[in-house]
Formats: structure tokens, C-alpha cells, sequence
């Protein structure tokens, strides 16, 4: 195989592991063949898992991460993993979210990165957990997230 932008990438292609929590999952990213262009990129994690710290019961959410690349794109299993290695992992709702949207925009260096986490009640409360790297740019198609408010039975 000769040498490409994928050349580099060593989770992609075979089996691995579920990193034990956040601190040692390994993003990975690849150059941007269309770097001379702006435009979005949506993932949707609707089956996001961690731990509250407090009580260690599972805690949900519904993640939206969207970001308008750069040099860097985020290989998505990396992604994949990273987000599965919260599964064990204690953190209030608010500092997953935030946490990873700083490690993504910090890894990717992205023109623009923001991030919705829609969590699921705990204690008949959801908490909706919005963050993002800067203004959004201009002249980007960003359609809505398309997570409604929690309305329970409502």
C-alpha cells in the first residue's frame, strides 16, 4: 500500500479495545482533503453512557457534536471509542459534555466546534449541556441539532 493521509491511523482496520475511561482512549485524526473548503460535520452519539460519581448508576445522553474542519479530521472510531470509554467513567452530566468538546476542538484545532448533550432525567431532572469553541461562521449550513426538550410523558 503506498502512503496516504490514513497511512498513520492504528485503530482503524482491526479489533480494539474499549479504552478503561477517558484519560487513555487515543483519538486520532487524518489531514483534510478538502481543507480549501468550509463545511459541517455531524455526529450523533444517541446512546452515550458514564457513571455518576456520587452514586455510580448509569447516567444517558444523546450527544450532538458538530464542527467545521480545518487541517484535521477526526477519525470516527477513535471517536467511537473514545466516547464508549466514558461508559465506566464518574463525571457530572456537565463535565463529560464540556470535557469533551475542550479535547476535540484542543486535538483538532477545529475553525469551529460545538457540542449539545441532551441527558436523560436523573431525579426527575434532565440537564441539557451546551458548549462551543467560538461563534459559528459565517456562510456554514448548521441545521438545528434536532433534540427536542425533554417533555417525559407530556
Amino acid at each position: 500500500m503506498t502512503e496516504s493521509i490514513y497511512s498513520g491511523l492504528q485503530q482503524l482496520g482491526g479489533t480494539t479495545e474499549l479504552p478503561s475511561g477517558p484519560e487513555a482512549a487515543m483519538l486520532e485524526r487524518v489531514k483534510n482533503p478538502q481543507a480549501d473548503t468550509s463545511y459541517n460535520v455531524r455526529f450523533v452519539a444517541p446512546e452515550f453512557t458514564s457513571l455518576c460519581p456520587m452514586t455510580g448508576q448509569p447516567d444517558f445522553a444523546h450527544l450532538v457534536i458538530d464542527y467545521v474542519p480545518a487541517e484535521w479530521l477526526v477519525e470516527s472510531k477513535s471517536l467511537k471509542l473514545y466516547l464508549g470509554s466514558f461508559r465506566n467513567h464518574g463525571a457530572f452530566h456537565e463535565d463529560c459534555t464540556v470535557s469533551i468538546g475542550r479535547r476535540l476542538a484542543e486535538f483538532l484545532e477545529p475553525a469551529w466546534l460545538r457540542i449539545g448533550g441532551y441527558w436523560y432525567p436523573r431525579g426527575g431532572i434532565p440537564i441539557d449541556v451546551f458548549w462551543q469553541s467560538g461563534p459559528m461562521p459565517a456562510n456554514i449550513w448548521v441545521p438545528d441539532q434536532g433534540v427536542p426538550p425533554y417533555r417525559g410523558r407530556g
